[in-house]
């Protein structure tokens, strides 16, 4: 089983998630960066790889290696890999396609698609408040996307990267649904450890699609980015120690800021009058839907500890 919370501290809590967030982002900046030279697949074995080491220090700290290496479902592991993988895959072709505020706003679609797919597949009643608020976040990811996908644009590199992200948010949320049922059996330490481990081992699948051996700015770029998403995915794990997963929710939104300085000081990035309407509606549909979850009860604080390594 999990470890309950051990603490009441949401200053501590707040202020972990945000680092988390902030740290993400700044992963997704590095990927962005060298994906512009090295395939999507490869910045998904090193992003996997190098955060293995961070990850299994933080098990061994937490007295954890022999719940991490012993799993209760393997196939639990192997699909959650395989899904997981792909979306990581995904987004990070995405990001070399289209602007980082760009995909932090459609990747807000996931917890719509958690909805749907958890009233499909988990038997969970939705009712009118929620739909509500599903549907108020798509139509703020078709204002995103609309851009991409008119007559002009339509099949140019920007589309596939609009549909590439698009197609990773669904992923994240079949993932999480998986992870509601894997928490019931596997402890949080098998779950990050055997992603980190399958995402390395799946992405070398794609070898023979064109990697490239990367020159030193690049190198620097996809080991720093598999450090850092290993620090800020124990982050994000630490910060339900102390609060609850309703409550550190909202925080997940503070990534289109981080989103909108990065791009613009980076990579000149302006968010478009497109992107800044539909992430507002994403966003406000989203919290409708945090905020419901909360006043019906509904606990993801297990799923949410499990965080899908964000790309």
């Amino acid at each position: 089983m999990l470890r309950p919370s051990t603490q009441n501290r949401p200053g501590t809590a707040i202020a972990l998630k945000l680092l988390a967030v902030f740290l993400f982002m700044v992963m997704a900046a590095m990927i962005k960066a060298a994906t512009q030279n090295v395939p999507a697949g490869q910045a998904v074995f090193f992003r996997s790889l190098f955060a293995m080491p961070i990850i299994v220090v933080w098990i061994w700290q937490r007295g954890e290696i022999r719940e991490a290496l012993v799993p209760n479902n393997l196939m639990g592991h192997v699909w959650r890999g395989i899904f997981g993988t792909t979306a990581m895959a995904l987004t990070f072709g995405g990001l070399g396609l289209l602007p980082l505020p760009e995909v932090t706003a459609i990747g807000y679609a996931t917890p719509m698609f958690t909805v749907i797919l958890a009233a499909v597949m988990l038997g969970e009643r939705v009712r009118l408040f929620r739909i509500s608020a599903v549907g108020l976040g798509l139509v703020g990811v078709m204002i995103v996307m609309w851009p991409r996908l008119s007559v002009d644009t339509l099949g140019t590199a920007t589309t596939i990267g609009a549909l590439m992200v698009l197609g990773a948010s669904i992923l994240r949320a079949l993932v999480q649904i998986h992870i509601r049922t894997l928490v019931q059996t596997e402890h949080t330490a098998a779950i990050v450890f055997y992603f980190s481990m399958t995402a390395t081992l799946l992405s070398l699948l794609s070898l023979p699609f064109g990697w490239v051996i990367p020159d030193g700015r690049d190198l620097i770029l996809l080991v720093g980015a598999g450090l850092i998403g290993g620090v800020a995915q124990i982050l994000v794990t630490s910060s339900y120690r102390f609060g609850g997963a309703s409550m550190l929710a909202p925080f997940d939104y503070a990534s289109l800021i981080f989103a909108a300085l990065i791009g613009y000081v980076i990579f000149a990035e302006v968010p478009t009058s497109a992107t800044v309407i539909g992430a507002a509606l994403v966003v406000l549909g989203g919290v409708l839907i945090i905020w419901r979850e909360r006043q019906l009860g509904v606990d993801r604080r297990k799923a949410r500890q499990v965080t899908d390594p964000k790309g």
